[in-house]
């Protein structure tokens, strides 16, 4: 197998973006990552897309074919591919790039996320949220996306493993981040109390504590390490790319306060490259819901189990802290989760940082990067590991 790098990444500012379309957003951002990896375009021979639900959102399903023609890249007969895995469709997509440059299937490839969710009411879009749960077992049953995750930290809450405060932290960590990041849907940073006293969801969760609707598109452009200096001298190494899966619904679980699929993807990831999470300098987490961000840092092994909401509530996670940096592009809730574009815009959060052109909050010295990307209720999971070169 063949050692990969990203030569090239893009993506383009996040939010309610009524003036774009999915197709302009996707091709803004499939241009910036070419340009970034110094291609004309023509190279590339391979394209996979992550997007969860553009036959809702948009009323158009055959988006790999519609990107590969939009992109130009039909003319040439370039395959493409769609991949969806709910929330992780980015990450898996961004996976099966990896796999196809390591295998020798392909030498240039483009992976893209993308979603147009803002063109929807809230009541449908949120229909299709709950369906990435168990829909006949959990939402037919009155649970919600919302619920589930209020579930989690009631436990959390009730165990003793986190307080009500350290799980908004993770809001306020982010929304932090996100004050730096040109492209984030919020770039303002809020209080400890402004989240605390935001209207409630479900309870204890309120409204900042759950990542926005959002518009946008990611993309990355990866080849053969081996091949990478003929294109740019800014690229980095894909370490390790893992995937992992678990029950479709939450309540066929042991332990709702614990992603077995975030540990068993990280477990290998690390086995992979010989390191452990003491390595790690910067890492991306899948915190949809404020308190997926304690759970992510507890299942990667950056902290103990009761120790994360405290090291988060302390400021331990942010950039400038000398320790593990988390959601330095703001994370879910604040720079934005237009859901197939997720995984991918993780990704080139973390390539920036260890390329060191994470401007205004670059983390100092980075050398492995990580990005988590959970799909429902934590049943698919991919863990990404990068490395400096």
């Amino acid at each position: 197998m063949r050692e990969v790098a990203i030569i090239g990444v893009g993506v383009t500012k996040f939010g309610e973006l009524w003036n774009k379309s999915f197709r302009s957003l996707g091709i803004e951002a499939g241009i910036k990552a070419i340009e970034d990896a110094g291609l004309s375009g023509s190279e590339i021979d391979g394209l996979f897309i992550g997007n969860m639900s553009a036959g809702r959102f948009i009323n158009q399903q055959h988006i790999d074919a519609m990107v590969a023609d939009y992109t130009g890249m039909a003319t040439n007969h370039v395959p493409a591919t769609r991949v969806e895995a709910g929330g992780a469709s980015g990450g898996v997509a961004f996976r099966e790039a990896v796999m196809a440059v390591a295998s020798g299937m392909h030498d240039i490839v483009m992976v893209g996320g993308a979603e147009k969710m803002t063109d929807l009411d809230d009541a449908s879009i949120n229909s299709v949220m709950d369906a990435t749960a168990d829909s006949e077992w959990e939402a037919e049953m009155g649970a919600t996306f919302a619920s589930l995750h209020a579930m989690i930290a009631q436990r959390m809450i009730f165990e003793g493993t986190a307080t009500r405060e350290e799980i908004a932290s993770v809001a306020v960590n982010s929304h932090y981040h996100g004050a730096f990041n040109p492209n984030a849907q919020f770039r303002k940073a809020v209080p400890i109390e402004t989240v605390l006293k935001s209207g409630p969801v479900a309870t204890p969760l309120g409204m900042f504590d759950t990542a926005p609707i959002s518009d946008g598109a990611a993309s990355v452009v990866l080849c053969p390490l081996e091949d990478a200096k003929k294109y740019t001298d800014n690229y980095v190494k894909v370490g390790a790319v893992t995937q992992a899966s678990d029950t479709l619904a939450l309540f066929q679980r042991p332990d709702i306060t614990s992603y077995g699929a975030t540990v068993a993807a990280a477990n290998k990831a690390y086995e992979t490259l010989g390191i452990t999470a003491k390595d790690i300098s910067v890492a991306e987490v899948h915190d949809v819901y404020s308190v997926g961000g304690i759970m992510a840092l507890q299942d990667l092994g950056f902290y103990e189990k009761g120790k994360a909401g405290a090291a988060m509530l302390e400021g331990q996670c942010h950039f400038d802290s000398g320790k593990v940096a988390i959601n330095t592009s703001g994370g879910l809730k604040a720079r934005g989760h237009p859901i197939g574009a997720t995984g991918v815009a993780q990704i080139v959060e973390i390539a920036h940082q260890l390329r060191g052109t994470a401007e205004g909050r670059q983390v100092k010295d980075a050398k492995y990067g990580l990005a988590q990307n959970v799909g429902g209720m934590g049943s698919a999971v991919t863990v990404s590991i990068l490395e400096a070169i």
